[in-house]
């Protein structure tokens, strides 16, 4: 059997399927889970489902200036499980990772163990079966899960970025494996996140983020959003003492049982992202409460803000329908990456 002539990847012939699983890990192209073997058909599906020939260039990533095609996408996208359907969320989340202003080399070489998180918006979270509501930030779904597999294996084998290679992490993080939600929009009284960023109400989009493990909260005895929204400050403001100072963006994910609360009292997205942007600080002293007096330097007073200004908040709706918890999701080092926001189809590189 031949290649299909479109298809430039070399082929290898197995006798049975464990030893296609032996292969592929013994090379270290997987993430230590089974995949699914890429076959020639499995691969031109995906691509004819997003109507993208095998050579189309999907992006560049800017530092070593590889270039990544469709046809090498697909075929980690078969690996990680996805359908033809998922494929053109894959691509769009690799286009925007690609995006300068994500530093992607930078965020997944780092000691600090970022993993990219990715949000999906619009009308193909439905489509494609994501579930924004119970366990919004595990794997609720295939298509969730497979997706942000896809974007893990594709870093490993068209960038090298695997563990003691160019990923450098010190612990890294669960969301190294796959880390990817769907936004809850039928039951939010926002915009989305997409429309927020691309201005256009029936997007399909992709944000992505180079984010720290997600740190759950919890407030049930209160229906004042101020002092809600005082409860994610709270954790914001840790992080800026435990972890890191620089201002960047920050994620919050609140569920219904909240969001109810919020909608009451005729709260918007900017209106929590402007209360945040205001309280979400602290002031240099602050380390010394935490054993990094050595680097107060004397300057006690010197006040940080968690956001460079309130748009940079990413105000998520999700998770299931009840629980007064919520999510803050740190940025990886803020000031160096930005999320990227992406619509599912658009043409980067043509």
């Amino acid at each position: 059997m031949t290649l299909p002539a479109t298809l430039q990847s070399n082929r290898i012939t197995f006798d049975d399927p464990l030893s296609v699983q032996e292969h592929f890990h013994s090379r270290g192209w997987t993430d230590g889970l089974p995949i699914v073997p890429p076959t020639p058909d499995a691969v031109t599906a995906c691509l004819d489902w997003a109507g993208l020939p095998a050579e189309h260039l999907v992006g560049v990533e800017p530092v070593r200036g590889r270039g990544l095609t469709a046809e090498k996408i697909a075929v980690n996208a078969v690996m990680a499980g996805c359908l033809p359907m998922h494929f053109p969320v894959v691509v769009t989340a690799v286009a925007a990772m690609l995006a300068e202003p994500f530093l992607l080399h930078g965020s997944t070489a780092s000691t600090g163990g970022s993993a990219i998180l990715l949000i999906v918006n619009g009308p193909i979270r439905n489509e494609i079966g994501m579930d924004a509501t119970f366990n919004a930030l595990g794997p609720s779904d295939r298509a969730s899960t497979c997706i942000g597999r896809a974007v893990r294996l594709v870093l490993g084998n068209l960038l090298e970025v695997r563990p003691g290679e160019i990923d450098r992490s010190t612990f890294g993080h669960p969301g190294k494996i796959s880390w990817c939600m769907a936004e809850d929009e039928e039951h939010s009284p926002w915009i989305s996140l997409a429309e927020e960023r691309l201005g256009d109400p029936h997007v399909s989009a992709v944000t992505a983020m180079a984010a720290m493990a997600p740190r759950q909260l919890m407030n049930e005895w209160t229906t004042d959003p101020e002092e809600i929204l005082d409860t994610f400050v709270a954790e914001i403001k840790a992080n800026m003492r435990h972890y890191s100072i620089w201002a960047g963006n920050y994620a919050i994910v609140i569920p219904p049982q909240l969001r109810q609360h919020f909608a009451a009292a005729g709260w918007s997205k900017s209106d929590i992202q402007n209360y945040v942007f205001e309280q979400a600080r602290i002031r240099r002293g602050e380390w010394a409460d935490c054993g990094k007096g050595a680097i107060v330097h004397g300057k006690d007073d010197q006040e940080y803000a968690a956001l460079p200004d309130p748009s940079h908040l990413l105000v998520i709706a999700a998770g299931g329908p009840a629980g007064g918890f919520g999510a803050v999701i740190p940025p990886w080092l803020g000031h160096k990456s930005r999320a990227a926001t992406m619509a599912v189809g658009a043409c980067v590189d043509c």
